[in-house]
């Protein structure tokens, strides 16, 4: 594993951390008033700062990435659930039925993401389950069309030609031969979506279209200090900042992950 890999998840471990801590680590709750320090800049007191509410930008900050982590893991996780068994069962039954399926998933392909976030976003409404529901929905349609490409090349293996000749039934060839063998590929493909639908909920957080107050994620955070950004630059900067090194850090995980778990990626480096 190279250092890259090492230090993105050391920060990683420690976001995680902090953010399930958050109760015991914030110096303050993440709706809690200091009146008299409204917009202070980062000291002894308020170590990032405050808001123009007067709330401690370290405590939000944590808060925030309690929800930011939720909705970008789970969002995935779902969406990984989803996509793998339907590219699953598309490419080993085949025919008609594989044909009938991926047109299903060209359809909802061929629509802008942002858009159907959004659309999805305003019918369920602003807050976690919206936009939880709407990054799940757009996709699962990516991991679909990857893990049946991967089953279509792994289902004419000798061992499973050979599964299917001593009476395997379809669902234990799937499960005990085919899924070990994209599992790989999966882990990887998780650690770099992931990130993908982090910065998709900053983004509806900062137009507005995201979490809503008193609750904070990252993007809210940042959409907050653009409105003071020329006198306040530091309420926007280090949101930002927490989102670039948590995206970059996963970037990195995904990267080593795919180097240790993709034979290809390791003969090409000898």
């Amino acid at each position: 594993m190279n250092t890259s890999f090492k230090i993105s998840s050391g920060f990683l471990f420690i976001i995680f951390l902090v953010s399930l801590l958050a109760p015991w680590v914030a110096p303050y709750s993440y709706q809690e008033q200091d009146t008299l320090n409204i917009l202070a800049f980062p000291g002894i007191d308020h170590f990032l700062g405050t808001d123009r509410l007067g709330r401690d930008l370290l405590s939000r900050m944590i808060y925030g990435a309690r929800v930011s982590l939720f909705v970008g893991v789970f969002s995935t996780l779902i969406a990984l659930v989803i996509g793998t068994v339907y590219g699953t069962i598309s490419a080993y039954v085949g025919g008609k039925t594989d044909n009938l399926m991926m047109r299903v998933v060209d359809v909802v392909f061929a629509l802008p993401d942002l858009l159907m976030i959004i659309l999805i976003t305003v019918l369920m409404g602003r807050g976690v389950i919206g936009v939880f529901i709407a990054l799940t929905m757009v996709s699962w349609v990516t991991i679909a069309r990857l893990v049946r490409g991967e089953v279509l090349r792994i289902k004419e293996y000798p061992f499973i030609l050979a599964a299917k000749a001593l009476g395997a039934s379809h669902f234990r060839i799937m499960l005990r031969e085919i899924f070990p063998n994209i599992l790989g590929i999966l882990v990887v493909t998780l650690s770099f979506r992931i990130p993908v639908a982090i910065l998709a909920e900053s983004t509806l957080s900062f137009i507005g279209l995201g979490i809503a107050p008193p609750a904070s994620s990252w993007g809210t955070l940042a959409s907050d200090g653009w409105t003071a950004i020329k006198f306040y630059p530091h309420l926007i900067l280090f949101p930002s900042l927490a989102i670039f090194f948590t995206i970059l850090s996963f970037n990195f995980l995904g990267e080593g992950l795919r180097e240790y778990l993709d034979p290809r990626a390791q003969i090409d480096k000898r």
